[in-house]
């Protein structure tokens, strides 16, 4: 990076707790945000489980008008930035500031809904468009708060957060913003969704997000938001803000491979690493944790692990996947993966492997358990990979004293 880059603030709407602090005090408990769905149990869906947002009510946290123009996945988005930007302080009434928005699928329940309802009664409200397109969650943030700046809307599939994250850091190196806004968000518990990944063979039967454990059989669907307030160093400091931790290294590319399925080998995964390891100046040696894609899938977790072998060696690095405790986020899980690499390099703990009680041999890692928490974290490395064969990686690091 030709800059610093630092964080100055978090926010997370996830199924195991709404709010930074719930959340990560969750994925140390080893709490699992997976439960069954009624109305899926009643349809008869093949898959009637999912990691659901719980207790939250739009309402606590947002105007009337606001509950009524957000689709479920911008609340979790907004609500996620609005923490960050209050533990940031940053004032984002500016041509200076902003906001990068990731999702994966957008409003694409309300979308489903909206047709079959249509077959009946042929009438649309008018707010449909604005609540279906995925950039209307960083415009209401931006209209709400005053950012000015550069605003834009990833869609990379799972890799989205990870890529809003990387977006974020080529606009403030580019001198083109001072702070930027990155949220995620993602709604999408919709039967024709889970049907569609049930039939790619991608979704687990069983209802359980066991990453490299020898009994997982696909994931499970998750949902929620997260949010980081990016900022260059040079900025934070003349406001006089204090920085989280900081951003030291993206990395982006394709496997170019296969539509759904990762490339078995890992090649193009391992080179994202590599990516970012050469963008943060820094060698596999330094990197002391690193918070999996891992999704529970028979070949996407063979992948990865091929892939973290081809960049770390037989060097023990500690590994552990958060979607046995929040599902597969999606879009937002980019993000909120990403915090979990903050808090682990600012407390020294890492969230556990969730849902693994028998590694998978194939699956040969040294992973986080709750004996082995507790570590030495200088920097960390968080993996974000979607369909269509999109790898992110990012690198989070202690802040210079």
């Amino acid at each position: 990076m030709n800059q610093s880059i630092v964080i100055t603030g978090m926010g997370a709407v996830t199924p195991i707790g709404i709010g930074v602090k719930a959340y990560w005090q969750a994925l140390l408990d080893g709490a699992c945000g997976i439960t069954d769905i009624p109305d899926w149990q009643e349809r008869q869906l093949a898959v009637n489980r999912a990691a659901e947002v719980k207790n939250f009510h739009a309402s606590d946290y947002l105007p009337r008008r606001m509950v009524m123009d957000l689709e479920p996945f911008m609340q979790y988005a907004y609500v996620s930035a609005a923490e960050a930007v209050t533990e940031s302080g940053l004032d984002t009434h500016s041509t200076r500031v902003g906001v990068v928005m990731g999702t994966a699928l957008s409003g694409i329940t309300m979308i489903g809904d909206t047709n079959m309802k249509f077959a009946d009664t042929p009438q649309v409200s008018p707010k449909f468009l604005t609540k279906a397109m995925g950039n209307l969650a960083a415009s209401q943030f931006a209209i709400n708060y005053g950012i000015q700046g550069p605003s834009m809307t990833v869609t990379t599939a799972c890799s989205s957060g990870g890529d809003a994250i990387s977006l974020a850091t080529m606009l403030l190196e580019s001198g083109r913003a001072d702070a930027i806004v990155v949220m995620a968000g993602e709604a999408a518990l919709c039967p024709a969704v889970s049907d569609s990944l049930v039939r790619t063979g991608a979704l687990s039967k069983n209802g359980q997000s066991v990453p490299f454990d020898q009994s997982r059989d696909g994931f499970v669907i998750g949902e929620g938001g997260g949010a980081l307030v990016l900022e260059t160093a040079a900025h934070a400091a003349s406001r006089g803000a204090v920085p989280i931790a900081a951003l030291l290294g993206c990395g982006n590319n394709t496997d170019a491979y296969h539509p759904v399925s990762p490339n078995p080998e890992g090649t193009q995964a391992a080179l994202c690493m590599q990516l970012a390891l050469a963008d943060a100046g820094l060698a596999p040696a330094d990197i002391d944790y690193i918070n999996a894609h891992g999704t529970s899938t028979l070949k996407g977790d063979i992948a990865e692990t091929h892939a973290i072998h081809q960049v770390f060696g037989s060097r023990p690095v500690f590994v552990s996947s958060t979607k046995g405790a929040t599902g597969h986020m999606m879009g937002a899980g980019g993000i909120t993966e990403v915090i979990a690499c903050i808090k682990a390099v600012t407390t020294g703990q890492m969230a556990p492997n969730t849902g693994c009680t028998q590694q998978d041999a194939d699956c040969d890692l040294t992973l986080v358990t709750k004996e082995t928490g507790r570590q030495n974290i200088r920097a960390a490395l968080s993996n974000a990979m979607g369909f269509g064969g999109q790898n992110s990686c990012i690198i989070v690091g202690r802040c210079p004293a």
